[in-house]
């Protein structure tokens, strides 16, 4: 397993981005077969930000992008791993990464429900009542940055996963 990339749409080599592109249309598209359009443009909003990891011969592994929402919040999407490359941990990696670099903000998700327990041991919790798209159930998750401790000696920490 390599190291936990990121870069902007427009820091990407045309290779990388065809490789993540791809992923997300086999797995999201094909697998789950939900045809929706996959390229929404959020991808290319300034302070969009794409994470990846590549394993062995699989350039990208594991993936899911960081936008910025109006409310001052980071919105995790889009996360995948390849299924050659699932059981290995790479998402929780991942999701470890954005919470290191973003955590002091709040941070939202739509989760697929059957993995609303997965993103809890992150931290995260159901924001609102269940719903569909495009013929899954998701629940809206959210997770609050951990207020700083006050008084002498003490410092402020964010939450960890658990587990981890």
């Amino acid at each position: 397993m390599s190291a936990v990339r990121h870069a902007a749409w427009s820091d990407l080599d045309p290779v990388t981005l065809h490789e993540l592109v791809r992923l997300r249309v086999d797995v999201f598209v094909v697998e789950q077969e939900c045809p929706y359009p996959e390229l929404d443009g959020r991808d290319v909003e300034p302070g969009t930000e794409h994470v990846w990891l590549a394993s062995g011969d699989v350039p990208v592994a594991a993936y899911l992008r960081v936008l910025s929402e109006p409310d001052g919040s980071r919105r995790i999407g889009r996360v995948v791993t390849a299924p050659a490359a699932r059981g290995a941990g790479l998402g929780a990696v991942l999701v470890a990464d954005v919470l290191d670099r973003h955590g002091d903000a709040p941070l939202v998700l739509d989760a697929q429900a059957h993995l609303q327990g997965w993103y809890a041991r992150f931290g995260f919790g159901v924001d609102g009542p269940e719903f569909v798209e495009d013929g899954i159930p998701h629940v809206p998750m959210r997770r609050e940055p951990a207020p700083a401790s006050t008084g002498v000696g003490s410092v402020g920490r964010r939450a960890q996963p658990q587990g981890s």
